[in-house]
């Protein structure tokens, strides 16, 4: 697996500015972007990915957590698919579930990346959740190539 340079790291001093960072994401990304987010139970990787979901398809969309479905998906445009892999035992388990294919032409939202494997995308964006002042608020620190940090220029506006 590629180390990737961090670019920045953001201050959410409580779940709305998570939301707003998911929101923010929603009208940046598309087909093929992928969003590995990374950090403990707790750490509001679940409440990013519902704001992200809910800003593309629809503020009243039911966005249950993928923990026993594994996978999510959403038919926005492009499609959005959210997995949490958490129960995985081997890399293997992911392509059963179709993710190879969704990471060409889906907006894929990855919790517990790390049982990816090889499969992990060298492209893909690393968002690091963790938990700050006893766990009132968060810090994402983002991790990724060259490509993303153009993209993220005016994301200090969120």
């Amino acid at each position: 697996m590629v180390t990737l340079p961090e670019i920045r790291t953001l201050v959410l001093d409580d779940a709305d500015a998570t939301a707003r960072l998911g929101q923010w994401f929603a009208h940046h990304l598309g087909p093929g972007d992928v969003l590995l987010l990374d950090g403990p139970i707790g750490a509001g990787k679940t409440h990013f990915a519902r704001a992200l979901i809910r800003a593309r398809v629809g503020e009243g969309e039911d966005v249950p957590s993928p923990t026993f479905t594994l996978v999510q998906s959403y038919g926005a445009d492009p499609e959005i698919w959210h997995a949490d892999l958490y129960r995985l035992t081997h890399p293997d388990e992911a392509i059963e579930l179709g993710l190879e294919e969704a990471f060409e032409t889906a907006i894929c939202l990855i919790e517990w990346p790390e049982r990816l494997g090889a499969l992990m995308p060298e492209t893909a964006l690393t968002l690091r959740f963790s938990l700050t002042e006893g766990g009132a608020a968060r810090s994402v620190a983002l991790f990724a190539n060259a490509s993303w940090a153009a993209r993220l220029a005016d994301l200090e506006r969120v």
